[in-house]
């Protein structure tokens, strides 16, 4: 975790604009889990593909709003937070149990972060 941690701020430091990025890989994994929703049944093994590689990007959110010199406000941060927490709980909940409706929480808050980093990011 902690490298996945290391290349996000690398990569946010040298992307000329950091909160498009994020919004990026969010739309990226919003697709994937939408793919996955659309062809379901598929493959299980796509289907752990796709619900780790969102996770492992809200790790890294919440690692970033988690760090003491983090620019965001505190409530942004605790709302970032506590969005992360429901990923991770829901992701075990469709591992444990899959159904391509407990998809559409986890595509819908990604697409709607991302529609708010990019607002966020065209209003500067």
């Amino acid at each position: 975790m902690q490298n996945a941690h290391e290349a996000y701020s690398k990569t946010a430091k040298l992307a000329s604009k950091p909160r498009q990025l994020e919004a990026s890989l969010l739309l990226k994994a919003a697709s994937q889990l939408q793919d996955i929703h659309d062809s379901w049944p598929g493959d299980r093994d796509a289907l752990h593909a796709v619900l780790t590689y969102n996770q492992r990007l809200w790790t890294v959110f919440v690692g970033a709003v988690a760090e003491d010199d983090s620019p965001l406000p505190q409530e942004i941060r605790d709302n970032v937070a506590s969005l992360g927490v429901f990923i991770f709980k829901h992701t075990l909940e469709i591992q444990q149990d899959p159904a391509p409706e407990k998809l559409l929480a986890l595509i819908n808050i990604n697409k709607e972060i991302a529609t708010g980093l990019r607002a966020n990011t065209s209003a500067h």
